[in-house]
């Protein structure tokens, strides 16, 4: 059986999707037997898109006519087109500014000097037809594998829907939202991090994107009384998901 050829480009965004998958050291040998990565201009080259391919990988946010020009390319040479990480899920911190315009931020950043235009930072699936997600900030080293073997038994990854919450209660966390009155957004962030930053005491700031599973009402209404108004929730949550909106589910 001929290895499936993958292809793995980023747009906005700062790679660290890309170097996960590369950081799976002890992995990647067995990968290359199995796998051919056809495209990947952060690890090898040439760096032409060339044939077709049987995934996509995309990491990072849509910011740029030429990178909407890449991922239009990428989507017509490939069977699937698959969105890695928080910013191709969501958009991510490179959107936390889509409510101002481009030229008073360009202005702002750069004063008067002439720079060509840029368009307004979105998620992938804005753009093109993505098939489907892993979240993260940067996703983690197991969803990693755990997609690529789905790709080689010719599937697609199936998403969790389970908060963070649920991670923090399976490793016996204390709550650090009402035990210890912090702004944890553990009760409406997508799980399957294990629970990695409030093991550590620190508090969720919801980087990998809203949980289909949260039942939103009842999480504001805990906010509420442990003094956290819902505007300053939907604050923080929008900091990875710009649209995230408190009044409907992810």
């Amino acid at each position: 059986m001929s290895r499936p050829r993958l292809a793995i480009a980023g747009l906005t965004a700062c790679s660290g999707c890309q170097l996960s998958l590369l950081n799976c050291e002890a992995e990647l040998p067995l990968l290359l037997e199995r796998i051919e990565f056809q495209f990947f201009p952060l690890a090898c080259s040439p760096v032409r898109i060339e044939g077709c391919y049987d995934a996509a990988l995309v990491e990072g946010c849509c910011s740029t006519a030429h990178e909407a020009e890449l991922l239009r390319e990428l989507r017509d040479h490939s069977r699937l087109l698959i969105a890695l990480g928080t910013c191709a899920a969501w958009g991510g911190v490179a959107t936390l500014r889509n409510d101002t315009p481009r030229k008073e931020l360009r202005r702002q950043v750069y004063g008067r000097h002439p720079l060509p235009d840029d368009d307004v930072p979105r998620p992938l699936s804005a753009i093109v037809k993505v098939d489907a997600v892993v979240t993260g900030c940067p996703p983690e080293k197991h969803e990693l594998l755990a997609l690529l073997g789905d790709l080689l038994r010719g599937n697609l990854p199936v998403r969790g829907t389970a908060p963070v919450c649920t991670d923090c209660r399976m490793r016996e966390n204390l709550c650090l939202l009402q035990e210890r009155g912090m702004l944890c957004l553990g009760p409406l962030t997508l799980g399957g991090c294990a629970a990695r930053c409030p093991s550590l005491g620190v508090p969720c700031e919801g980087c990998r994107g809203p949980a289909p599973e949260a039942n939103v009402a009842e999480a504001l209404e805990l906010y509420c009384q442990n003094g956290f108004d819902a505007m300053t929730v939907t604050g923080r949550l929008r900091r990875f998901c710009p649209e995230w909106n408190h009044d409907q589910r992810a």
